[in-house]
């Protein structure tokens, strides 16, 4: 079975750009700790600083959708409603 590569863009409102980022760096730890998780990296646009990125590598989608029904994704999204402007998440697969 292929990695999942998952590329997540999300957009702070103005006023909630500290929130977004904390909220952020709270799922570092305990996502890298996650079966199934080879790369999990919070990136920050130069350009913009309301805009956050995660580049994220799964052993699989199965994996990866463990993730999304874990208590700290879903603590972050409770935590961060209301403060998101756009969030796009993409899953891809490396091609060689």
């Amino acid at each position: 079975m292929k990695q999942l590569i998952v590329v997540a863009n999300i957009i702070a409102i103005a006023d909630k750009i500290d929130l977004i980022k904390s909220e952020c760096e709270r799922l570092l730890q305990p996502t890298r700790a996650e079966a199934g998780c080879l790369q999990y990296d919070l990136h920050r646009d130069n350009e913009n600083p309301a805009h956050f990125m995660f580049y994220e590598i799964w052993e699989s989608r199965e994996m990866w959708q463990k993730h999304i029904a874990s208590k700290h994704l879903q603590a972050f999204m409770g935590e961060t409603e209301g403060a998101i402007e756009k969030l796009t998440v993409h899953k891809m697969t490396k091609l060689d």
